[in-house]
């Protein structure tokens, strides 16, 4: 299946979801991942503030800020590139383009994702296989990844049966190295059947 059709086939399996099991599921994943060592232990976070259907990264954002991590959010550029500005509460948030909610702290630069100890995606889907995920098709997060040292953990959260093979991969693509589910967290060992 092309991309445009396989993300229009995962939005309307999203949106056909309940808006409890969303957020049950959210939760699960939220926890899963506060769970991992190498979470608690990062001290600059890169994360995003899902819109929609989307697994909602609002209270592990939240979570994260008062465990006395520093997360950084993005800020869609007119370019769509992500520059990226630090979270510092619930009322430091302001609608940016297309009306998704940005921090208003100050612009850090499309780099400073580089000094992040762990950078959490959005996605559609993941390729089991090669980590090649699935995005909305503006490339914003693969500009944003291929800025992140091959140490650092990457993360896209998902849904249950949204790692899968047959993920179509480009050569822009940036893979990720995890995927948090409401199951559990699954590391991606390229190549690996």
């Amino acid at each position: 299946m092309d991309k445009p059709r396989l993300r229009s086939a995962i939005g309307a399996a999203r949106a056909a979801v309940s808006e409890d099991d969303r957020h049950t599921a959210s939760v699960m994943t939220r926890e899963a991942l506060l769970e991992q060592p190498w979470v608690q232990m990062a001290g600059l976070v890169a994360c995003y503030w899902s819109i929609g259907s989307e697994p909602s990264t609002h209270g592990l954002v939240l979570a994260l800020w008062k465990h006395g991590t520093t997360v950084m959010l993005p800020v869609l550029r007119e370019d769509d590139d992500l520059d990226w500005a630090v979270y510092d509460g619930p009322d430091t948030l302001a609608p940016g383009r297309f009306g998704i909610m940005e921090p208003v702290d100050v612009r850090r630069g499309v780099d400073a994702v580089r000094t992040a100890a762990l950078v959490i995606v959005p996605a559609l889907a993941v390729d089991r296989s090669t980590g090649v995920r699935l995005g909305r098709g503006g490339g914003s997060y693969d500009r944003a990844l291929a800025r992140v040292g091959p140490n650092v953990p990457t993360v896209a959260l998902l849904y249950d049966g949204e790692l899968r093979e047959g993920i179509p991969g480009e050569p822009h693509d940036i893979p990720v190295r995890y995927v948090a589910q409401p199951d559990g967290i699954t590391r991606i060992v390229p190549g690996r059947a």
